[in-house]
């Protein structure tokens, strides 16, 4: 079997650097003598989570553009200028047989040059509506796998892989765990419950919500609410009979199995996760992303019928939706049921099945 070597880029957040994870695992269990190599931007959180899964990481000067006049953004043009030159030398070194971005700063450079130097490139994009960087990048790619339908628009059909978002495989049978989930969360059985999810770090305008509205709610189901480790010294005091407040969870397959409604962020990453759930979605989009992101990925799901969206600047209206939703069991169905349909599983290997043909091609 050829000795091959494989260099992946995909960070800034999470969204970005659990698929590049992941897809390194895939290839690594098909491949046990391969090479893999990652390439992040220097001072983001990959430079801690790659070497933490078990990877080695190299780290490149680039950084996004702000959205007003700053040194970083005068310091910009030298950043692109020297992470193209450092990705350069990083690839003439390594020697890769194929370059793998998965989003974030350092993709752009590194799939660049790659590129440059006729080297099979692989963009993942997780997103609905892709950033600047990948359609610039699109030109060069050898495949584009993407996760929603409708991205014609932005890359050469020709090139478009339907595959789906890697996602953790524990989520895979979360409906089995439902008696364990409600034993670990210590729930009541015969109670409905609501989970909240903004993100890692938290959101802020989601907490606010749920804080305002914890009495209502509190009526309806019991409360998941993980404020996130920026808010929790805020919002811990809350916790109390039928509400419990967390910094983060983490046996999020346990917090899914439990929940019968969701509140959630529109990541990409997390959509997909949500479409195996396959539970009635409430989505708050984040509207401070790069190109409201979350947004569009929120709307590709309620054109589907599939979910709820409530923008931040609509959370007037979040009473009278929650009662609809919570109120009608067959709105609930036909939301859990049109999101399941969605779910595309097995995406980390079908990502490495195209990426596998590349190296035999």
């Amino acid at each position: 079997m050829k000795h091959y070597k494989i260099i992946i880029s995909g960070g800034g957040t999470g969204g970005h650097i659990y698929p590049a994870i992941a897809i390194a695992h895939e290839c690594k269990r098909r491949w046990p003598s391969c090479e893999i190599l990652f390439v992040g931007a220097r001072d983001r959180m990959e430079m801690e989570k790659v070497p933490a899964a078990g990877y080695e990481i190299k780290g490149l000067w680039i950084s996004g553009l702000q959205r007003k006049l700053t040194l970083s953004n005068l310091a910009f043009p030298f950043k692109v200028v020297k992470s193209l030159w450092d990705a350069s030398r990083i690839i003439k070194n390594f020697k890769p047989d194929v370059a793998i971005g998965t989003g974030g700063y350092a993709s752009g450079p590194l799939l660049k040059m790659a590129g440059s130097k006729n080297i099979p490139c692989v963009i993942q994009e997780q997103n609905s509506f892709p950033g600047i960087t990948n359609k610039m990048l699109a030109k060069k790619a050898s495949i584009i796998c993407v996760a929603s339908t409708g991205l014609e628009r932005f890359f050469p059909a020709s090139k478009i892989i339907l595959t789906g978002n890697p996602v953790r495989q524990d989520l895979l049978d979360i409906h089995s765990k439902r008696a364990a989930a409600q034993e670990h969360f210590k729930l009541v059985a015969s109670k409905r419950t609501l989970l909240v999810l903004g993100g890692s770090l938290g959101a802020r305008r989601m907490n606010e919500l749920i804080a305002e509205h914890v009495a209502l709610l509190k009526n309806d189901v019991q409360i998941i609410w993980q404020c996130g480790s920026l808010y929790f010294e805020k919002y811990k005091h809350l916790t109390q009979d039928g509400v419990q407040v967390h910094a983060f969870i983490n046996k999020m397959d346990y917090a899914y199995s439990a929940a019968d409604f969701i509140i959630s962020r529109a990541g990409a990453g997390t959509i997909s996760e949500l479409c195996i759930v396959g539970k009635p979605v409430i989505f708050i989009p984040s509207p401070h992303v790069a190109e409201d992101h979350q947004t569009k990925n929120a709307q590709a799901i309620v054109a589907k019928d599939a979910a709820i969206m409530i923008k931040e600047a609509d959370l007037a209206t979040f009473t009278e939706q929650w009662k609809v939703l919570v109120s009608d069991d067959q709105l609930q169905q036909k939301l859990g049921k049109n999101i399941r349909e969605l779910a595309l599983p097995n995406a980390t290997t079908t990502i490495v099945d195209h990426i596998e043909k590349l190296l035999h091609g």
